[in-house]
């Protein structure tokens, strides 16, 4: 520690020390004011943070409310209510950063003054007065007389006392002020180095949270350049009806012609004709009453052979004929009014009044023509009574006629309708937004923040309301889930007496419980040897490879003649079976789909170094549509030895050795082959490698023992969690290898998506795509082409690493769709 002040110089009391407590003195209440000062302006910048985020929250409701009154229009609604949870995440982000500036400038630099400062005070007033009853003692020893032997003693006395009084406050003096300069560095440095991370922290939050809204801003940028266009088309498109409606009503005015109602006894409404008409009253007095003409006016129309109205528009219809087969109308000439007409049923009469005479003709014309329909249509069959409880809607008034409309289930709904998930997974928040995708569990806003600092080799958090879902992993999430990942990670926490956190605890105490949880794992219980074997065997039981010596390739089926295809597609079309086709496109849709891509001559020319097919239109076409030829030369024949009928299956042990200690990775090999999903993640708990490989078994990986068991979401499980898409097994095969010998079209359509080689070759030089034409499965043909041609085009074109072609992602996309929710429309046989 450097010493501010020399103990040896505080004995002497030289000038030197006096000087130098002097600067120390002057330094520490120049300390001292800065450091308040620092606090006073520490408390306004709190004080004005909490009130801007009390206006930022207000205005995070005003946006909300926005969003409730734009329900009918769904973009608008969607995109507020999204940017309003991005801006109350940001707001609480504000709030934690302002908490801790609290904690770390004003409460810890607070404490230092109101102690450590004060203390320094205390022991200054104490050296003081002991300095000067030392100067006095002094002064007083030297101007004593000596021949007064008993004033001498008494003076050197109190002197001697003094001085070694001096001597111990100087020494605690001393002490203090080098205490004191090197505490002042530590406390000042160690508050705003956690006021820095504070800040540091919020801003990887806010960065975090705009990189996931990220993609909805940009689509949503793309979406307002054509909402500019439409709306400026739209404005002219008005600007034109409108003159010309100011045209035809200038010259209405001019000719003094009423304007004529256009009607149509065979619109799907059923309305024939409609508009205002006063009513005369049907009591004893036969009044119009002329005060209230709101009272007797009103909007009249003929539908479904009913005449009916309405006051306003959201009112129950009000009968007037029920059946106008039974009725007459005929035009009213002896009464004060003008334009009447009358319609007569058996029961009543009704007289009702047009603006002209003009609409009084269209209306007796549209009553007649309704009477006439309604003979022609059900003849003498009484009409079908109207619901007077039905909508008011001027479009549909028919009480059966029903509008559906259903809505895409959402990631959300999906995710918290698995029991389990609709709480925090580690706090029990109720409600949680946000998920770890390669956990597979739900987490609460705060949760989900902590979960972030742990790294993505820990924990991928996303959105369940903001982000985009692909559906493997949709899938996914519903297959684990908070009781599943409970179950391995807190099978030890009742046992060790942890306490689960609670909402509204201090986050400190949360943080610590999910690192201990997630990164020490401190609660996976470790099973015994004998429940280790148990379940490594009872896993491996379950591999469904052939065992033999070597893994052999499909062979390439014989080409089927014309007619028989022809034969045997109408003979399933006709006992209602569904035909699948070689491809999902038809050779039409290819042709689009790869003149689309071949953009350049250059691609035209190329040719496949694994097909040996020319890269045109045609030649891409003729591959995908149609059933390759045996005799083509593109792949020689395979001998009768490696065919699948050609090699014997042998029942054998699984490929592992006898257990001597746990072995999580092979737990995970054998979990991932088996598609248990909760024992994959138990494994994971545990420690397992997710790219362990067995040399054992030819150097395999759990990533190729999911693509063995078939399973789609076993395969982005492992993905997810860091499995290397491309490591090969002893044969330089890979999982999307594998994928396309099994055909198994979801899982090469999941690696291609990942960043699969498609042109990777194994030791006997076959790739992927051969692979894929000597088996005559169009439908993987046709992803590991258009990946080439993508990958191809995108280099000619000076794009390499850019993203992906739309035409292509669209149709990954809807390969993944069909993979996740309609498996069974790729299966190849």
């Amino acid at each position: 520690m450097k010493v501010t002040v020399d103990f040896e110089e505080c004995l002497k009391d030289s000038p030197r020390f006096r000087a130098t407590i002097e600067d120390v003195e002057l330094d520490v209440a120049e300390l001292e004011s800065k450091l308040d000062k620092l606090i006073k302006l520490c408390i306004g910048m709190i004080d004005a943070g909490r009130a801007y985020n009390m206006a930022n929250k207000q205005f995070v409701n005003g946006i909300r409310d926005l969003a409730l009154q734009s329900t009918k229009d769904t973009m608008i609604e969607s995109t507020l209510t999204k940017f309003a949870e991005s801006l109350q995440e940001m707001n609480n982000y504000h709030t934690i950063l302002f908490d801790q500036a609290q904690r770390s400038i004003k409460s810890q630099l607070q404490t230092f003054v109101k102690e450590d400062l004060r203390k320094f005070k205390e022991t200054k007033k104490h050296f003081d007065k002991v300095s000067e009853e030392k100067e006095v003692a002094l002064v007083k020893n030297a101007q004593v007389p000596r021949s007064k032997q008993h004033e001498v003693e008494e003076a050197t006395s109190i002197l001697t006392t003094t001085r070694k009084c001096f001597r111990h406050i100087a020494l605690d003096y001393v002490l203090q002020i080098n205490v004191l300069q090197s505490k002042r560095r530590s406390e000042i440095l160690k508050s705003m180095l956690s006021f820095m991370y504070a800040h540091l922290t919020f801003f990887h939050q806010g960065y975090d949270l705009f990189s996931e809204l990220q993609p909805l801003m940009k689509q949503l940028s793309d979406q307002l350049d054509q909402l500019v266009v439409d709306s400026a088309k739209d404005k002219r498109d008005m600007e034109q009806k409108h003159s010309t409606i100011q045209q035809k009503a200038a010259l209405q005015d001019l000719f003094n012609e009423d304007t004529k109602l256009e009607y149509n006894v065979d619109t799907e409404n059923g309305i024939a004709m409609e508009g205002y008409l006063f009513k005369r009253a049907s009591n004893a007095f036969k009044s119009w009453n002329r005060k209230k003409a709101d009272n007797i006016r009103r909007w009249f129309s003929i539908q479904n052979s009913q005449l009916v109205y309405q006051k306003k528009f959201k009112d129950n219809l009000t009968v007037v004929v029920e059946d106008l087969r039974l009725c007459t109308v005929k035009p009213v000439e002896d009464i004060e009014r003008r334009f009447c007409f009358e319609v007569v049923s058996p029961t009543k009469s009704c007289v009702m009044q047009a603006d002209s005479e003009n609409l009084r003709q269209a209306w007796i014309k549209a009553v007649q023509n309704s009477i006439a329909t309604a003979f022609r249509e059900n003849g003498e069959e009484p009409a079908p009574k109207l619901d007077k409880k039905s909508s008011a809607s001027l479009g549909s008034l028919d009480s059966g006629a029903e509008t559906r409309s259903l809505k895409a289930e959402s990631a959300l709904q999906r995710v918290l309708s698995i029991p389990g998930n609709d709480t925090c997974c580690d706090c029990g928040q109720t409600e949680p937004r946000w998920a770890s995708i390669n956990l597979g569990i739900t987490l609460c806003i705060e949760c989900s923040g902590i979960h972030r600092s742990l790294g993505v080799h820990n924990s991928k958090v996303r959105s369940l309301t903001l982000d985009s879902w692909e559906p493997e992993l949709l899938k996914l999430m519903c297959e684990l889930g908070n009781g599943v990942i409970n179950r391995i990670y807190e099978a030890r926490r009742e046992e060790m007496g942890e306490r689960k956190p609670q909402p509204g605890d201090p986050r400190q105490e949360i943080e610590a419980y999910i690192r201990a949880k997630y990164v020490e794992k401190k609660f996976v219980l470790k099973p015994t040897a004998m429940e280790q074997r148990s379940k490594v065997t009872a896993l491996s039981k379950q591999d469904k490879r052939p065992r033999g010596i070597v893994e052999f390739l499909p062979p390439r089926p014989p080409p089927p003649t014309p007619k028989l295809r022809t034969t045997s597609s109408t003979t399933a079309a006709a006992s209602g079976q569904e035909v699948r086709r070689d491809s999902l496109f038809c050779p039409d849709e290819l042709d689009s789909l790869f003149s689309y891509f071949d953009t350049s001559s250059k691609l035209r020319s190329l040719r496949s170094a694994d097909s040996g097919i020319q890269n045109s239109t045609d030649g891409s076409r003729e591959m995908l549509a149609s059933t390759p030829s045996s005799n083509s030369p593109s792949e020689p024949e395979l001998p009768e030895s490696e065919s699948p009928v050609g090699y014997q299956r042998r029942e054998s042990p699984p490929v592992f050795s006898e257990l001597t200690d746990f072995s999580p990775g092979l737990l995970l090999y054998w979990a991932s082959c088996a598609c248990s999903l909760p024992d994959m993640a138990e494994a994971l708990a545990h420690g397992a490698d997710v790219n362990w490989v067995n040399t054992e078994d030819c150097n395999r990986t759990p990533l190729i023992q999911a693509v063995q068991g078939g399973s789609l979401i076993t395969c982005e499980f492992l993905l997810q969690n860091a499995a290397i898409v491309d490591q090969q097994d002893i044969r330089g095969r890979g999982p999307l290898h594998h994928a396309t010998i099994l055909g198994h079209t979801g899982q090469v359509c999941l690696f291609l998506k990942r960043g699969a080689k498609q042109n990777a070759v194994d030791t006997d030089g076959r790739s992927p795509l051969s692979i894929a034409v000597e088996a005559a499965n169009a439908d993987i043909v046709t992803l590991l082409r258009l990946a080439r041609m993508n990958e191809e085009m995108r280099e000619q074109e000076g794009t390499y690493g850019q993203p992906e072609d739309d035409t292509c992602k669209e149709i990954f996309r809807d390969f993944s769709q069909m993979a996740s929710n309609h498996p069974e429309k790729l299966n190849r046989f």
